[in-house]
C-alpha cells in the first residue's frame, strides 16, 4: 500500500493506493469511526483497475482538527479534493462513506462514474427529522489527538440527514450525469434517506459484483 498526503483546507488527507495498474479507479470511502481498508477487501477483488481508499478528516492516517466540527459536507469536500487529484472515479461507500459518496455524485455528477452504497457504520446518522435539542459531550480525557476523533463520533452519529434532501442530489444525478443506472444500493440497511432515494429510476438494488461489472464497463 502507497499512501500520499493531500493538503486539504486545514487538514492532511491520506489517500491510499490499496492496487495500481491501468483503467478506470475505484476510490473507497470508510465508515464512521472506522479508516481505510489496508488491504483490498474480498468485495471488489474482482475490480480490474486500481484501487484508493481516502481517510476522512478526524479517522485513520488524516488530521484529527481540534473542536470538532464535523459534517457529512465537510467529508463531502475531503472526497472532492481526491477527485480533484484523481479525475472520473467509481464511489464505493460504507456506511457514512455511502452517503458522503451520494452527495458528492449530486454536486459532481458529471465526475463519478457510479456509486455503490454498502453497509457499515454511520448509515443512519441521526435520523431523518429533527428531535429534541440536544448538548454534545466529549470527555476531556478522550482528546488525546488520536483517530477516530470523539468529536467526529459525536458530532456525525447525531447528524440530521432529510430524505428529500437526499433526493435532490439523486435529482442533480439522474438529470446530469447522462447514466441510467447510477447508483446500487448493496445495503440492507434501510435508513429514510436511502428508502427515498431508492424511488429514482437511476437507483437500482443488487449485489456488489454486478455493480462492479456494470460500472467497470462505462
Amino acid at each position: 500500500m502507497t499512501t500520499t498526503f493531500l493538503e486539504h483546507v486545514r487538514s492532511r488527507l491520506a489517500l491510499h493506493e490499496l492496487r495500481d495498474g491501468h483503467g478506470h479507479p475505484l476510490l473507497i470511502l470508510h465508515g464512521l469511526g472506522e479508516r481505510s481498508p489496508s488491504a483490498i477487501p474480498e468485495a471488489v477483488q474482482g475490480w480490474k483497475g486500481p484501487i484508493f481508499a481516502l481517510d476522512f478528516t478526524g479517522h485513520g492516517a488524516s488530521t484529527v482538527p481540534v473542536g470538532g466540527g464535523y459534517t457529512c459536507e465537510a467529508l463531502m469536500s475531503d472526497a472532492d479534493a481526491v477527485l480533484a487529484k484523481l479525475g472520473r472515479v467509481t464511489l464505493l461507500g460504507y456506511g457514512l462513506g455511502g452517503y458522503v459518496g451520494l452527495l458528492l455524485f449530486g454536486s459532481r455528477p458529471t465526475e463519478i462514474n457510479g456509486l455503490i452504497i454498502m453497509d457499515g457504520p454511520g448509515l443512519d446518522g441521526g435520523g431523518g427529522r429533527p428531535t429534541s435539542p440536544s448538548l454534545l459531550h466529549v470527555s476531556a480525557s478522550d482528546l488525546d489527538g488520536s483517530a477516530p476523533d470523539p468529536w467526529a463520533l459525536a458530532e456525525l452519529a447525531s447528524d440530521i440527514r432529510p430524505p428529500s434532501y437526499a433526493f435532490d442530489h439523486v435529482r442533480q444525478i439522474e438529470m446530469l450525469s447522462n447514466m441510467e443506472l447510477a447508483v446500487t444500493v448493496v445495503s440492507l440497511g434501510r435508513p429514510e434517506w436511502l428508502t427515498a432515494i431508492l424511488e429514482s429510476p437511476v437507483v437500482v438494488e443488487s449485489d456488489v459484483a454486478t455493480a462492479l461489472s456494470r460500472f467497470a464497463l462505462l
